[in-house]
């Protein structure tokens, strides 16, 4: 029913400019959401009037098919867990309001089993739901305040309980006014049964504002919870001044928020989060994984198992993550989750790690149990490319900015393209362009020499996700083929992992073997939490010595097959760095 819902929705406004389609997407959501209020209250025998829509808020009106279809759904909302009906009317709004827009507010509904999720974590890092003091800075439709009240209901039970002794202790903040007004409409329908003594409004639960501009009261909250918005933000300057903490270039909207969460966090208090992946080891995020490391070390990760199918229209990889402020760093524990076929959670433990010394390095978490011991062996390994005599940077390579220079046929001047394809997924170079819009030879212009490179070096692919066999993707560009073309360019699609000036300390082939290995990919996995292979977290990776590594050389010269090479590199990171 959700899914369709959600295609129906994005259907009635998707022909629609976006200044019409946002009107058009409250309206739908308005009438679906008053039609589940009016079938819940005639269910209780009662009439309570629906919380006012937002002033200034245009809802549009609707056609009479749609307005049936919208009313439709809301009724049939009302035969759900009232956590699966809001998560259906919240994400009808976000599915149906303009792309552009929802990505700017980095709108996503969390679905019903990750809030649950999320508050059982938060359970176990202390929170008492008797006394807690409880904020959502971006609460959206109201998903996690209502998953709170009931948690506080549930802790104090209902008799006991008084609409004040709640809605004292629960703040929802809210940029998007509609999107407040339903945190408001789902917040009364839980506590509907307390409101049958207690009949105030609850307008003051929720603060319609950017929580990242409007002070509120800093360190006085147990429990800073939510799925804030996430996305790449260019901040005015008097913000990007009061986030500086934790910023490191480009800014991204989940990380300005968990900076925020500690400063509304009393000490001792729990930030508990749905975020991307990707601070895990980003080089943008290193600020605020300093920052995390100082001031709040993580308690708990669970990792979501499936990267596509938790959110409408998210692609990124998931995690739930708990923290504690002013805690000194210990053993976080991980878990993985994955759905069971009845369409409940499965929880897996895979272990715990510790973070870095220096906590702004990636962070190395076993994504699955087996993972701890390797974990455990390399954060003692010291080595790294580095050392090896390697930096990494990226293809040199736009190959739409240089359209002009690309040929189908090589010439005096031209060079090969090293395009991605040339590294093929058993690491072996092959030079070939055959897929769209590549060619196989570039003409320099006059000042484009910097495009060209004329030494051998180990390439890797750039992207690669988590589904993939394999994520390291490494070959070797031949000294062979640089001296029968003289010079290449290398598009950008692929890493370039090159000799600094001077000899090398292990060669180019026994390092892409050892990227190559099944153990040093599984290691990656660890340290990665996006699509993109970087140079940073390259650069990261523990390595076995200079001196270890002549093993592999030997084996790569003798040209023993993989599963020789494969074990290897698996004596090496048991022996560690000897």
């Amino acid at each position: 029913m959700t899914e369709a819902a959600f295609r129906y929705a994005r259907a009635v406004t998707a022909p629609t400019c976006a200044e019409v389609q946002l009107p058009l997407a409250r309206g739908f959501t308005f009438t679906a959401a008053a039609a589940y209020w009016e079938k819940l209250w005639v269910r209780k025998g009662q009439n309570r009037p629906l919380p006012n829509s937002p002033p200034g808020v245009e809802v549009a009106p609707l056609t009479d098919g749609n307005l049936e279809t919208a009313r439709a759904i809301g009724t049939a909302a009302a035969g759900l867990e009232e956590s699966d009906a809001s998560f259906l009317i919240g994400g009808l709004y976000t599915a149906a309001m303009p792309e552009r827009l929802r990505a700017s507010l980095g709108a996503h509904y969390t679905p019903p089993l990750l809030c649950e999720r999320l508050l059982d974590m938060a359970t176990e890092a202390g929170i008492d739901w008797n006394t807690a003091r409880v904020l959502d800075p971006a609460c959206g439709g109201g998903a996690f305040l209502s998953a709170v009240a009931r948690r506080m209901l549930e802790a104090t039970g209902e008799a006991q309980v008084t609409l004040e002794s709640i809605t004292e202790r629960v703040l929802g903040i809210e940029v998007d006014p509609f999107a407040a007004w339903m945190s408001r409409v789902f917040l009364e329908i839980t506590l509907s049964d307390v409101r049958t003594r207690d009949t105030a409004r609850l307008d003051h639960v929720v603060l319609v504002c950017d929580a990242l501009t409007q002070p509120a009261d800093k360190d006085s909250f147990d429990l800073v919870i939510g799925n804030p918005p996430y996305g790449r933000v260019t901040l005015p300057k008097e913000v990007r001044r009061v986030y500086r903490r934790s910023l490191y270039g480009h800014a991204n909207l989940y990380g300005l928020f968990t900076d925020l969460a500690l400063r509304y966090a009393r000490t001792g208090g729990i930030i508990a989060y749905v975020t991307p992946t990707s601070f895990l080891s980003g080089m943008y995020f290193k600020a605020l994984r300093g920052l995390l490391g100082r001031q709040a070390p993580p308690v708990s990760v669970d990792f979501v198992d499936a990267r596509k199918g938790v959110f409408a229209d998210v692609l990124q990889e998931t995690l739930l993550a708990t923290y504690r402020r002013g805690n000194r760093p210990c053993a976080a524990r991980v878990h993985f989750i994955g759905a069971k076929p009845d369409g409940s959670i499965k929880v897996t433990a895979a272990g715990s790690f510790r973070l870095p010394t220096h906590p702004n390095q990636p962070w190395l978490i076993p994504r699955t149990p087996r993972h701890a011991k390797l974990i455990r062996q390399a954060v003692t390994m010291p080595y790294r490319l580095r050392d090896y005599g390697y930096v990494v940077s990226t293809g040199p390579l736009v190959w739409n900015r240089h359209k002009g220079s690309l040929r189908n046929t090589t010439g005096k001047k031209c060079h090969p393209i090293i395009w991605a394809e040339a590294v093929r997924h058993d690491g072996v170079f092959e030079f070939r362009a055959r897929k769209r819009n590549h060619q196989p030879y570039f003409e320099p212009k006059p000042g484009e020499a910097w495009l060209v490179t004329d030494f051998p070096c180990v390439l890797l692919q750039r992207t690669t996700a988590k589904e993939q066999e394999r994520r390291l993707i490494a070959a070797e560009l031949p000294a062979s083929f640089i001296a029968e073309h003289g010079q290449v360019v290398v598009e950008n699609h692929l890493n370039m992992i090159r000799p600094v000036p001077g000899k090398p300390k292990v060669s180019p082939a026994a390092v892409a073997e050892l990227l190559n290995s099944q153990l040093v990919d599984q290691l990656f996995r660890c340290l990665n939490g996006s699509v993109a292979v970087s140079a940073y977290e390259l650069e990261a990776l523990p390595l076995p010595s200079p001196e270890a590594m002549k093993d592999i050389e030997r084996l790569v010269e003798r040209g023993v097959d993989r599963m020789q090479l494969e074990e290897a590199v698996q004596r090496l990171y048991e022996i560690g760095s000897a």
